[in-house]
């Protein structure tokens, strides 16, 4: 009802205006006209040459008659003929003759002007007279003014029986035509303020009534009205319509009450269908009840049966247990044994190598490859410790690393497998140093993961080839590409113990490790096919920060 009210008042008060605003265009076309058929009187009237003739002869006997009849035939409100004293030598109005207008406005602008000229006059008995004056001439010679009254009186009273209030008001802002006749003279300000006390019982339904309409424009006998303003294109004059809250209180009312009406039926129907629900929930619940107490019956019965269950549950939760630690240690396993594959196959290059190094006497380079089978032997140690890290997920000493010469390192580790192939290897490094946050072992341990797979995959290829491309942006990032027949499925690529290898050729846990490897790092490694063939490895690490770089290591 609020909304309504609201939304019903703002409208119909929105209607209420565009109404008065053309009734103002109206009144305004009616008053324009008058005054423009008016202002065509006075020329009319000097070149009558009965009039002339008059004034040049002073014989004024059939003047009066021939302007009342003037008069008449314009539906003017007076006609005046003053000779050049300014004295009334003929009028409409008998009585007015011999009256002296010497210094009145418009018999003074007449002769100052050869144009017909509008002068208004205010009169305390009558209101404002709207006067059009113009100067008889007869060869150039003046003989007197002829003044014509146009009555704009007739409009207020044609006014006051359809709006609350109207009023014109000059270029002054001074009222001279309305229908309250004790404005005339004011301002508009002024009139407004001019109003009687309201009682303690008018403030109190005023109250109401500006509590139910929009905020007044103005207050009208004691009423909340509302103003509406129009410019009259003559003169700088400006009309004002005030217009009550009684029609937009009445018609809003008329909705509100319907309104009321509709939700008083709306509640009795609500309440007898909440009365009748009522009634046929109770019955419900008497049904329900008769159920439950069956349902507690047989809820018994099945508290006994379930606890025997729970029983059997938790000796099969010891099993499922025991075969999940039994999975796990399997998994462990096969990682130790993928990851010691390489170094146990460089020792063994190694050791064939010193073994001919020894056989010839050149000792010096057999201890070289006995230093490097030390190096390989302590890289299975950190394989070893790195894995039952990886089982049980635990921490590492981190360190910062330049991936430039974990990559070098790398290569030198695969350098025994990449001696027994022919593969043409690019790579493409970056001459700054590219610094990151990692474990070196278990960094190096990703990257020939990474050559491994590619060599794996290049085995059936003509021309093998292998690129790494190291770059440094916003992360450091490790590309490893090569030309070999891609991936089939990528979505099982780093699932552990998947594998597209020949049994006993792999265990289907080197990519799985390392990508593990490189989310505890806080990077990422990705995997796609390229489109000229083959796949690409992406191994994203964050950069290490200048701040924790230290002078060294920049050097």
């Amino acid at each position: 009802m609020w909304f309504t009210n609201a939304w019903l008042t703002q409208r119909f008060t929105e209607t209420t205006r565009v109404r008065t605003e053309l009734r103002l265009a109206l009144y305004t076309g009616n008053l324009i006209s008058e005054l423009q058929r008016m202002s065509i009187v006075p020329l009319l009237l000097a070149r009558d040459p009965a009039l002339t003739r008059s004034l040049s002869s002073g014989d004024f006997s059939e003047t009066s008659a021939a302007l009342i009849s003037a008069r008449d035939d314009v539906s003017a409100a007076s006609v005046r003929l003053l000779d050049l004293s300014g004295r009334v030598v003929a009028a409409t109005n008998r009585n007015l003759i011999g009256t002296s207008y010497a210094s009145a406005p418009f018999f003074v602008e007449a002769q100052r002007s050869r144009d017909t000229v509008f002068t208004t006059d205010s009169m305390e008995s009558t209101g404002t007279e709207f006067n059009y004056s113009r100067l008889l001439t007869a060869n150039g010679t003046p003989l007197g003014v002829i003044v014509v009254e146009a009555d704009l009186a007739k409009f207020e009273r044609a006014w006051a029986g359809i709006s609350d209030a109207v009023a014109v008001t000059n270029n002054d802002n001074k009222i001279i035509l309305t229908t309250e006749p004790r404005w005339r003279g004011l301002t508009m300000a002024e009139a407004l303020e001019a109003r009687d006390a309201p009682t303690a019982i008018q403030r109190a339904l005023q109250a109401t009534a500006d509590f139910a309409n929009e905020p007044p424009d103005a207050y009208l006998g004691g009423a909340g009205v509302m103003q509406t303003d129009t410019r009259i294109p003559f003169r700088g004059w400006k009309m004002i319509a005030f217009t009550s809250y009684d029609s937009v209180r009445e018609r809003v009312n008329a909705v509100l009450a319907l309104e009321i009406m509709g939700f008083a039926i709306f509640l009795a129907l609500a309440f007898y269908w909440l009365s009748r629900r009522a009634r046929m929930q109770s019955l419900a619940l008497r049904q329900e009840s008769k159920e439950l107490r069956a349902l507690n019956a047989r809820l018994t019965r099945e508290i006994a049966e379930r606890e025997k269950a729970q029983k059997e549950l938790a000796v099969a939760e010891q099993t499922l247990a025991q075969s999940s630690k039994l999975a796990a240690l399997g998994e462990m396993s096969a990682s130790v044994s993928h990851e010691l594959n390489q170094p146990l196959a460089a020792m063994k290059t190694y050791l064939a190598g010193a073994r001919l190094l020894l056989q010839r006497k050149r000792g010096e380079e057999a201890m070289t490859s006995f230093q490097r089978i030390d190096d390989l032997i302590d890289r299975m140690g950190a394989i070893t410790r790195q894995l039952k890290s990886y089982a049980r997920k635990g921490g590492t000493a981190f360190e910062p690393v330049d991936l430039r010469d974990a990559v070098s390192s790398a290569l030198s580790m695969m350098e025994p497998q990449l001696k027994s192939r022919t593969v043409q290897i690019t790579r493409t490094l970056p001459r700054n140093a590219v610094m990151v946050t990692a474990d070196r072992i278990r960094l190096e341990q990703v990257i020939i993961n990474l050559l491994r797979n590619a060599l794996d995959a290049t085995k059936s290829t003509p021309e093998p080839q292998i690129e790494i491309l190291l770059s440094d942006g916003a992360q450091a990032v490790l590309t490893v590409r090569d030309n070999g027949p891609g991936i089939a499925d990528l979505e099982k690529l780093f699932e552990p113990f998947w594998t597209t290898k020949k049994p006993g050729e792999g265990t289907g846990l080197g990519l799985a490790i390392s990508s593990s490897i490189a989310s505890d790092l806080g990077g990422r490694l990705t995997a796609r096919n390229a489109e000229a063939g083959g796949a690409v490895f992406e191994l994203r690490l964050p950069l290490l920060s200048d701040e924790t770089i230290t002078d060294e290591e920049r050097a």
